[in-house]
């Protein structure tokens, strides 16, 4: 069997070794074996760790056409290619030939024998992935310093200038010729659903070295501006009709950085004597320049194994919890005692409401569980009312930032009025280049966004404008984003938990109004809550962050004699009430009931939870807010 130094340092050489044991047997079924291969060594002990990220390691130090993992979201799905899963070389000198395998490959050998009766055509998807919108600092770093990969800067492919992380790499050695896989590649790669956010941040700004300098930069399309790290172009080959646009997972691949492909997306330099046929080819330039980026700046992985992501906490197995019993046994132990913690910690942000602490912490573990219809089961918006105007954005800033080192992604999006009208929160299609720009809606399921509507100020909303908070209120009452086909929308869902900071209440729709009443005025309020966020230490930050994804991923049931129970509550409140309590009410409470219970680490409703929830938001309602509600939208 190979050793670790071989399947990691040369998959290929399994691959070939199995392919080639293949031709001598009549049970082949070599592909399968392949993939049992390597999921079987990932199982063991360690062993992903073992294998290096693209995430966290810069391009220029990985080894070509060695096995690495990369960390993403399906930004973009292409059409199905084409390319040589089997053929024949011919050796110039003797005309012997060898059958060679050119799955897991973009490069075919020389010397392809194009008549050959052995050559099969086979059949690949293409997925365009970004590293996970919003991923926060300590997620990344934590997958980081879990790595044991050791790598070296690859001696077989050296950019030209001096060691850079990947995010600034530039494609080099343009002018090697594009392999024959090309000319199997009589498929175009047409995007299907795609979207990214034109900011500049995301662009590469130095035109390649093969590559007119008056070109435009190449866009990266990441979701949110300012975004680092690769793309990646995924080639999958066996059941792509299982993923889904948005889906977050860790690929396993090949990695695949040959200067060959960069010749296809270099249609200044005319000399190339392209193996593909000019007249079979139906992409356009730009379509070409979109989906053949040099692969310096978008690298190629083979996939062979994938681990979708049910969540991206590296403090938890990635795979669903009813997978690791042992860790959610220890863990909900100390469910109890890490939530007075934590609420704790909520009140000293929140400057002495208990309350608002509490509500706090049932939106952070609140999560879309289910679908009826078109009715979500189980957001829970909250419009944080009452920020304090006198400290300026510093208070909503600070705020965020202790959120953003709790949940494993964020994003927060200061509502001014310029971010209104210019800012793409919406995917849409690009039919020239044939892809979907990405939008900053386009987000990761239990991705914290924080909007920040202190910073909206008075003044006019243009279309763009207005349709921004239209696809807002959408995401908040509805959680899916129509995406902007341009002839049509289409419909996507969507899971994400919306905080909303404001001043008075929101102009957007929440399901959970709470105003906000400090306890304490801090002189300082910036120096107040950077000292709350720097008090705590970082194992326990780590308690906190374990804390809030097992709460969101537990199962949760009511029983029938608990449901007989609140149901006979419920009218006896209808008669003491029949003007104030309505089924939306039952609706809210029965929410708030079952987050009450899953942050107490309780698997089912009890009536002491749903006691504590109609207490919680009798306080809640009873509170007055100074300001009028500028719509009705919420209750």
């Amino acid at each position: 069997m190979p050793s670790t130094n071989d399947w990691i340092n040369n998959p290929l050489g399994v691959v070939e070794e199995m392919f080639g044991a293949s031709q001598n047997s009549s049970d082949s079924g070599w592909e399968a074996k392949v993939t049992e291969f390597f999921r079987q060594r990932l199982m063991e002990k360690d062993a992903h760790t073992w294998v290096p990220s693209l995430n966290d390691v810069p391009l220029h130090y990985l080894k070509p056409n060695s096995l690495v993992k990369f960390r993403c979201l399906i930004q973009d799905m292409f059409d199905p290619e084409f390319y040589m899963g089997a053929y024949d070389t011919v050796d110039p000198s003797t005309k012997a030939k060898v059958l060679r395998c050119g799955k897991y490959k973009d490069v075919t050998e020389c010397g392809v024998d194009l008549d050959s009766a052995n050559m099969v055509t086979s059949e690949r998807q293409t997925f365009y992935c970004v590293p996970i919108p919003g991923e926060s600092p300590w997620v990344k770093e934590s997958y980081a310093s879990t790595c044991q990969a050791r790598v070296v800067p690859s001696t077989s492919y050296v950019p030209s200038r001096q060691k850079r992380s990947y995010e600034d790499d530039d494609e080099d050695d343009m002018d090697t010729q594009p392999q024959a896989q090309g000319h199997a590649h009589n498929g175009t790669p047409a995007a299907a659903e795609a979207q990214g956010n034109g900011d500049s941040k995301r662009q590469e700004t130095e035109a390649p070295s093969g590559q007119k300098a008056s070109s435009p930069p190449l866009d990266l399309n990441f979701p949110l501006p300012g975004e680092k790290g690769p793309a990646c172009l995924v080639k999958v080959y066996a059941d792509w009709d299982s993923f889904k646009l948005n889906d977050t997972m860790e690929v396993y691949g090949i990695l695949s950085v040959s200067p060959a492909l960069s010749a296809l997306s270099d249609q200044s330099d005319t000399s190339s004597s392209l193996i593909l046929d000019p007249a079979e080819c139906m992409e356009t330039a730009e379509e070409l320049r979109v989906h053949s980026p040099p692969a310096s700046l978008v690298p190629r992985l083979h996939l062979i194994h994938t681990q979708r992501l049910a969540h991206n906490n590296p403090l938890l197995p990635p795979a669903a919890l009813e997978d690791s019993a042992a860790s959610l046994a220890s863990t909900l132990g100390e469910m109890v005692s890490v939530r007075a913690e934590l609420l704790a910690y909520f009140t000293q942000l929140l400057l002495g409401d208990v309350l608002a602490a509490e509500y706090l912490l049932l939106h952070l573990i609140s999560n879309v569980y289910a679908r009826r219809d078109v009715i979500p089961l189980g957001k829970f918006t909250l419009n944080l009312s009452g920020c304090p105007a006198t400290a300026g954005p510093a208070y909503t800033e600070q705020l965020y930032c202790a959120l953003q080192q709790l949940v494993p992604s964020a994003y927060r999006l200061s509502m001014t009025l310029q971010n209104m009208n210019q800012l793409r929160l919406v995917p849409r299609k690009d039919y020239v280049a044939n892809r979907l720009l990405s939008g900053a809606l386009q987000l990761a399921a239990n991705t914290s966004l924080y909007l920040d509507e202190t910073q909206l100020e008075q003044g006019q909303l243009d279309p763009a404008g207005v349709r921004n908070i239209t696809a807002l209120g959408n995401v908040i009452s509805w959680q899916k984003v129509d995406y902007d086909f341009n002839y049509h929308q289409m419909e996507f869902p969507s899971n994400i938990n919306v905080l909303i900071a404001s001043e008075g209440r929101s102009l957007l729709p929440s399901d959970c109004h709470v105003h906000l009443q400090p306890q304490v005025t801090p002189p300082n309020m910036e120096a107040y809550l950077g000292s709350a966020l720097t008090a705590q230490s970082s194992s326990q930050l780590n308690k906190f962050r374990l804390y809030l994804t097992m709460a969101r991923t537990l199962d949760y049931s009511i029983s029938e004699e608990v449901t007989k129970a609140v149901e006979d509550d419920f009218v006896d409140m209808r008669k003491d009430d029949p003007q104030s309590i309505s089924a939306d009410d039952l609706h809210s409470l029965l929410g708030v009931a079952r987050l009450l219970c899953l942050s107490l680490g309780q698997s089912a409703l009890s009536t002491d939870a749903w006691s504590r929830a109609k207490h919680i938001e009798t306080l809640r309602k009873s509170r007055s807010e100074p300001q009028g509600c500028l719509n009705g939208n919420e209750p």
